[in-house]
């Protein structure tokens, strides 16, 4: 298998912390690989210094010679002044680069240049990529191609970003979080695409049924070391386990030899001059050893929720619209007790309006929602808690209490319950702007949670979390004493928490299911694959004649059939013209204006048959 990277004696500081020491990685051709690791543990760092965005303090960097690679930033950007796909196309890509020459020999009408930069331009398919980046940027529901890269959204951009790196197809792409910003339909194509895709990846991201689907290696960096499983997420899980359970009986082992070593060590002193020097050392390394522990330590949020009554929220009659865009009409709800509803949807159907509309920062233009006297919301936004970066983590929860009650009815201080969130002392008196993005999340987190909510309302609340926070959390609304509300893109994460939900499928419909999102989705697939089978069959009391056999061909209506002879008649004289258009761009003798008109029409051709072809073959069949 051929080498795409390889990483060696790679090391990382800032000041006194260690993010990780003497690393060795490889990533192969073909190979899939996911990057897991708790926050604040230099995932992104590591990324940044494969992509060369960082400098590592030791270690080497290594790609395979003329390798195309693409990096996908956690927080990517372009220059102002560019349009949707001109940010596309912004890259040092070879091909990019041949169309930029190719367009320079036209303007300074160098014939020698473009004799030989045209078969290239064919051989490496220049011509198509346009029509490519439309069709991506349009999966990722972005339409106004013209549109100023200042004017996007953070997650926009991050949309373009992938886009830009997708088009140019390079062989190895580090992905960072690439499912941030994308709602549950731009996953899911994204998913298939990578599963089918040649490309190699090396990715960071939280999204566990992409993990499970797209990979097929998962690398865990832990304790400033990698540890690597050949196979999927779930694969990852069941080896993981037994690494750790390997692990701990080999300390408890060292421990149980330490006992005996250690009385050894402390006979007479006399006895220490005579002893053997291969048996010292041997006991310093087991005692190294044995004062291992295994650094699983999970968030605990076993927190106290106040009491809430029967009565919950009922939304009335609630409409609300901005202009044209309709977010719900007349919507009528009745929320009930310790019910855990989520909400999915595409981008902009209005999913985070409706949150909003629910606890009050925005008001509906009609109807009501009515409110039960007990219920103390808590609300965790997408947009994240704004933090003064000049405030130590300690400071900002001794801001709302000095002590946080949990559900036992104890006490804790509140360095005591930021040690439950893995803030070690050492972090608590760190300054904000020091952690990580995924650390500042869990912050706020902390900060929500504290306050003794029975009514969560979380908008994306896996966003820069971790794995490990992530399952607590999920464990923790399980069991949660009260209500919850979820919107989020995390398939894995809806599927443990919610037993019901909301889509939100834009144009103010609003749709109530009774399952989590898988059973929707596979209810969603039955029946569409239901509503195409009945389509195709006539109801028997139309009669025989309106009966047809599956196995036997549709017969064509006069006018389709006349449209058939006539693509078959068309398709040809197309494709003909097309070679005659490219047998005069490879002959050198054609002016600028003649070689630009003929370019031009060269993308139209191809455009018009694959429209047409795509026709003969529905009416074919």
């Amino acid at each position: 298998m051929v080498s795409f990277l390889q990483i060696g004696n790679l090391s990382k500081r800032f000041g006194d912390l260690v993010l990780f020491e003497d690393l060795y990685l490889g990533v192969a051709q073909g190979q899939k690989t996911g990057l897991i690791a708790r926050n604040g543990a230099g995932k992104t760092t590591l990324l940044n210094i494969i992509g060369g965005k960082e400098s590592a303090d030791e270690g080497d960097v290594v790609f395979r010679s003329n390798l195309r690679v693409g990096y996908l930033e956690q927080s990517p950007s372009y220059p102002n002044e560019l349009t949707v796909l001109q940010a596309c196309f912004y890259s040092q890509n070879d091909t990019v680069r041949l169309i930029a020459d190719y367009e320079a020999a036209l303007l300074s009408d160098d014939h020698a240049a473009i004799e030989k930069l045209l078969p290239r331009m064919e051989n490496e398919k220049a011509w198509n990529y346009e029509q490519k980046a439309k069709m991506i940027l349009s999966q990722l529901k972005i339409k106004d191609f013209d549109q100023k890269v200042e004017t996007l959204s953070g997650g926009q951009i991050k949309r373009v970003a992938l886009a830009n790196i997708l088009i140019l197809e390079p062989e190895l792409i580090l992905l960072d979080e690439p499912t941030n910003h994308l709602d549950l339909e731009m996953i899911e194509w994204l998913e298939d695409y990578l599963k089918r895709s040649t490309i190699s990846l090396l990715m960071v991201t939280h999204d566990r049924y992409f993990l499970d689907e797209v990979c097929n290696e998962i690398i865990e960096l832990e304790n400033r070391q990698l540890f690597s499983y050949k196979g999927n997420y779930s694969y990852y899980l069941s080896k993981r386990s037994e690494r750790l359970e390997a692990t701990q009986a080999a300390i408890d082992h060292a421990n149980n030899l330490m006992r005996k070593e250690l009385e050894w060590m402390r006979r007479q002193p006399q006895a220490r001059a005579t002893k053997a020097k291969y048996r010292i050392d041997a006991f310093y390394e087991l005692e190294k050893k044995a004062k291992q522990r295994q650094d699983d330590k999970n968030v605990s949020l076993n927190m106290k929720a106040s009491y809430i009554g029967s009565k919950i929220f009922e939304a009335s009659h609630v409409s609300k619209s901005f202009g044209d865009i309709r977010i719900v009409d007349d919507f009528n709800y009745t929320f009930s007790r310790y019910e855990k509803l989520g909400i999915v949807g595409d981008n902009g159907t209005g999913k985070s309006t409706f949150i909003k509309m629910l606890i009050g920062d925005l008001a509906p233009d009609s109807g009501c929602f009515d409110v039960g006297e007990t219920v103390r919301f808590g609300y965790y936004s997408q947009d994240g808690l704004q933090f003064d970066e000049k405030m130590k983590v300690i400071d900002v929860v001794r801001d709302i209490a000095e002590y946080v009650t949990l559900g036992n009815g104890k006490s804790l201080s509140v360095s005591q319950f930021l040690n439950h969130f893995l803030f070690a002392p050492e972090k608590q008196h760190s300054f904000v702007y020091k952690l990580s993005g995924g650390e500042k999340r869990r912050l706020y987190l902390c900060t929500v949670l504290m306050r003794n909510p029975n009514f969560l309302v979380l908008d994306e609340p896996t966003n820069d979390l971790d794995i490990a926070t992530l399952n607590v959390l999920e464990e923790y609304l399980t069991d949660f004493k009260g209500c919850v509300i979820v919107v989020s893109h995390d398939r894995y994460f809806m599927d443990k928490v919610v037993d019901h939900i909301l889509v939100f499928h834009g144009n103010a419909d609003v749709q109530d299911y009774p399952g989590n999102y898988t059973q929707y989705r596979l209810w969603k697939a039955a029946s569409l694959s239901s509503s195409s089978s009945s389509s195709e069959v006539q109801s028997a009391s139309a009669g025989k004649t309106n009966y047809r056999n599956p196995s036997e061909k549709k017969k064509l209506s006069f006018k389709e059939q006349k449209e058939l002879e006539s693509l078959e008649k068309e398709i040809p004289a197309l494709e003909a013209e097309k070679k005659n258009i490219e047998d005069q761009l490879n002959s050198g003798t054609l002016s600028i204006s003649d070689l630009n008109q003929k370019s031009v029409r060269i993308g139209e051709l191809i455009k018009e048959i694959d429209g047409k072809s795509a026709r003969w073959i529905e009416l074919s069949d």
